[in-house]
């Protein structure tokens, strides 16, 4: 029987990028002087290798951990990895404890400010985990945070509502726009708050893609952008620390982008991003339990008024528990297009509960179809249909986690035997008890654009509030040569 390769190759995933012969890994081998040996495996998924005088010996498994993943070029680059690699649990804990040497040391001055930024879908996760109501959770997060060294813990609602309102305005100019304006109309426009679905698209499809994706960043690097820049300015332009608190460890990728570092302060938008699962850790290791700490507050630094802190009051948009972009821009351009007001979207679904469309359709004409794709089986399919010109869609959330971000990569995992689908459908629940929010309503957003940005379509709101992406040429590998 001849000897497996010393390269592991996966291929055929059940809901990830098809690796093919991209995703490899290394494997030492410790050979055995042996002849005709036979390898048989159990019914548990072990292997034994059985030696003619029929003694067996049992062999290692091969396994791929999170630390693989990174370290591997076929997603992302050593460069990147290493980026990410300043984003660890270990990390943060070394910023929080040179702070507080600096501190001990009477030289409060040359602390940086600690501010942590928390998204909706992991206080959800701990909440669950934790069996604690959504506000608690949140409220005994901040004091957690506190506890460690963090100067402020505020929550991201305000960068989601620029995101959702920026992604509104440039559907909309996208629709609009002809060849004579010097723009294409090029649709579908595709979401770009899941770097998961960037990096795939600019490591996979390169240039082709990328045209269609929005240029508007996600919530988190607009968070990143309001912290380092308008936050910073109006606190005496101390050094800041940014941690964001995250449900995929892929926005530890998104924030390592150079497009996210400021050649000015020389310092990234995002320091560090941590994740639910990564707290849980965090959490067990200093043998806490989240439901035993106080309460804190969350702070407002935006509204220039030192000191002011408010309780967690957490609400959600409509739509999915990705954030709603298809459910805010298609009512947004249904008004704004069409006059129409629509109350609710009613969705249908195509292959499966991940992949489902919304229509506007007067007599007889579609005006508008727009879609949701979670998870990279489904983006796959589409992305080939957009290839072979049969895609129909003006706009298409896409999020590369089946069930979207509340289900992200990070997030805690099911416990008590409870299956992941059960943990999703508990999390949605959650989520769609909170009470809704309209970003337009959102009388600080307003004023932001105004003071901050210098109104809603200045050249400045264009350049903070979007940016661009980049095709990777894909580095020729004797591993991963087809021969």
């Amino acid at each position: 029987m001849s000897r497996f390769s010393g390269v592991l190759q996966l291929t055929d995933l059940d809901d990830f990028i098809t690796p093919s012969q991209e995703c490899i890994k290394p494997v030492k081998i410790e050979k055995i002087s042996s002849t005709g040996a036979k390898i048989k495996i159990q019914e548990d998924g072990s292997y034994f290798q059985i030696e003619e005088d029929g003694s067996t010996q049992k062999l290692q498994k091969v396994e791929i951990t999170l630390s693989d993943c990174l370290a591997c070029s076929g997603c992302i680059t050593s460069a990147e990895s290493v980026l990410v690699t300043q984003q660890s649990q270990e990390e943060l804990l070394r910023v929080f404890q040179e702070n507080k040497n600096l501190k001990l040391q009477g030289r409060s001055q040359d602390a940086k400010l600690i501010i942590v930024s928390v998204s909706i879908q992991p206080i959800l996760s701990l909440a669950i985990s934790y069996n604690l109501p959504p506000n608690n959770c949140a409220a005994k997060l901040a004091q957690y945070f506190k506890q460690l060294g963090a100067d402020m813990v505020v929550d991201m609602t305000i960068a989601e509502d620029l995101a959702l309102l920026e992604s509104q305005k440039e559907f909309i100019r996208r629709y609009r726009a002809t060849e004579s304006d010097g723009v294409k109309n090029i649709l579908p426009m595709l979401a770009s708050s899941c770097p998961g679905w960037v990096c795939y698209a600019e490591k996979t499809h390169g240039s082709y893609i990328l045209p269609y994706i929005a240029t508007t960043k996600s919530p988190q690097q607009i968070m990143g952008s309001l912290i380092k820049q308008w936050v910073g300015h109006n606190l005496g332009d101390r050094q800041i620390y940014h941690v964001t608190v995250m449900p995929c460890y892929d926005k530890k990728l998104e924030a390592a982008r150079e497009d996210f570092f400021s050649q000015e302060t020389q310092c990234r938008d995002v320091d560090c991003v941590i994740t639910a699962i990564e707290l849980e850790q965090m959490l067990l290791k200093d043998g806490i339990s989240l439901d035993s700490l106080d309460s804190s507050k969350f702070s407002q630094p935006w509204l220039l008024k030192n000191g002011q802190e408010v309780n967690p009051v957490l609400t959600r948009h409509i739509g999915s528990g990705s954030g709603g972009y298809a459910d805010h821009i298609f009512k947004y351009a249904a008004k704004e297009l069409f006059g129409d007001e629509i109350e609710k979207l009613e969705y249908k679904n195509l292959r499966n509960p991940d992949f489902r469309e919304v229509i506007l359709e007067k007599n007889g004409k579609v005006l508008l179809r727009f879609a949701i794709a979670n998870g990279f089986r489904n983006i796959q399919n589409f992305v080939q249909k957009l290839k072979r010109g049969k895609s129909q869609y003006q706009y298409v959330e896409v999020m590369a986690c089946p069930s979207g971000c509340l289900n992200g990569g990070a997030q805690v995992r099911p416990k008590d035997g409870t299956t992941v689908k059960e943990l999703s459908t508990r999390l949605e629940e959650l989520y769609n008890s909170l009470p809704v929010t309209y970003p337009e309503e959102n009388k600080l957003v307003n004023e932001l654009y105004d003071s901050w940005l210098g109104g809603q379509d200045s050249d400045k709101s264009n350049v903070i509030l979007h940016t661009q992406y980049h095709a990777v040429e894909k580095a020729t590998n004797a591993l991963n040569i087809k021969w």
